[in-house]
């Protein structure tokens, strides 16, 4: 006769209360820890909230120029936590912003001393009436008799100037340099932010992929991905076509003869990264060289501007962002004009991303109702 193990007997209730109460103090611990999680990054949100902006442009800088970076990397060789190349690729991308508000900044100070002068010399000899006044196909012999009334006087020009506030003008020059100043700290904050990701990049990838797929698993990563092509496309078809617009309509004014083809290229090519909104440089440009007597010339940049933003803003940009992202038009245009309204500048990068992420999330909730209903 052997002997047999009796079999497992559960514990009497008596003896599982140790165990639930164990059970219902981890869980308890498991939601202090995620209560206390979530208010340190919420604490952490409001004690960055003034350079979220900045960092978030650092973020959209580093995702456009990885691909290039991690090309460079891989031909040169180079080590991901050197700091050359990182360096290097930062100092370009800052470049390419400071060197055209430099020379802007030379042009308004060159514009800024020309006005002055004028206003000196119109205090002692007035401003005699323009000759385009007397182009004008209509409203010319009244605006004509205003200007002598008084501008053409010196007293009357004297008295004309006086009469704006000279405190109001030194506060808004005042807030003006105190925005420039606010505005120049955050962009430096944001190439610093860019050098570090490009950096520690690898790094910050692998991190940001387990706690992806830890949180949301392959559909999270999925999501990222389409953020990151968003971005891609939404910088292709805004800011590249937009420099493409302002480079044809630059060589346009100079050839038609407009004042300062270069600054108000410039001008068209900031403008031109917000769909629709190229026309208001057009319009400036063709306005002032109608001022000029230049018809024919003006007529020419009109017509041509309205072609070069026609072809960019219908065929151009919707292929290159909802291309990467298959997009529509409409959603491309809604989450730029609305990104814009709601986010300011950095909403012409947010807009689509979100637009992207939201046009995946619908093609995964209908494709899995039709394969269910099927």
């Amino acid at each position: 006769m052997t002997d047999t193990a009796p079999p497992a007997l559960l514990p009497p209730p008596s003896d599982r209360a140790p165990f639930r109460q164990m059970r219902e103090q981890l869980r308890a611990q498991r939601i202090a820890r995620g209560l206390l999680a979530v208010f340190f990054t919420l604490l952490a949100l409001y004690t960055v909230h003034g350079f979220l902006a900045a960092l978030v442009w650092g973020g959209i800088f580093a995702i456009t120029a990885w691909p290039p970076y991690a090309a460079v990397r891989r031909r040169r060789a180079a080590q991901s936590n050197g700091i050359l190349l990182p360096l290097l690729f930062t100092i370009v991308i800052a470049l390419i912003f400071l060197v055209p508000l430099g020379i802007f900044a030379l042009e308004a100070a060159r514009e800024a001393q020309g006005v002055a002068a004028w206003m000196n010399e119109a205090r002692h000899s007035g401003v005699p009436v323009p000759t385009w006044i007397h182009r004008l196909p209509f409203g010319a012999a009244s605006l004509g008799g205003w200007w002598e009334s008084h501008l053409q006087n010196p007293d009357d020009v004297s008295g004309f100037l006086h009469s704006f506030n000279l405190g109001h003008s030194m506060q808004v020059t005042q807030r003006v340099g105190e925005q420039i100043f606010h505005r120049g700290l955050l962009f430096s904050f944001s190439i610093l932010t860019l050098f570090f990701l490009l950096k520690d990049g690898d790094t910050i990838i692998r991190q940001c992929l387990i706690v992806s797929r830890r949180a949301f698993g392959k559909r999270g990563e999925t999501i990222a991905q389409q953020i990151i092509a968003s971005v891609h496309g939404t910088v292709a078809g805004l800011v590249l076509v937009g420099i493409g617009e302002g480079a044809v309509m630059g060589v346009a004014y100079l050839i038609a003869g407009a004042p300062h083809p270069f600054l108000f290229g410039v001008f068209t090519a900031v403008a031109a990264m917000i769909p629709f909104c190229a026309v208001i440089a057009v319009g400036l440009v063709t306005l002032l060289l109608l001022v000029k007597g230049a018809t024919i010339a003006a007529l020419a940049i009109l017509g041509l501007g309205m072609a070069v933003i026609f072809v960019a803003d219908h065929f151009v940009r919707p292929a290159l962002i909802g291309g990467s992202t298959e997009l529509p038009f409409l959603w491309v245009l809604t989450g730029i004009l609305g990104g814009v309204e709601s986010w300011s500048l950095l909403g012409l990068f947010m807009g689509p991303a979100i637009m992207a992420v939201m046009h995946l999330m619908w093609r995964n909730w209908t494709r899995d109702r039709c394969l269910d209903g099927g």
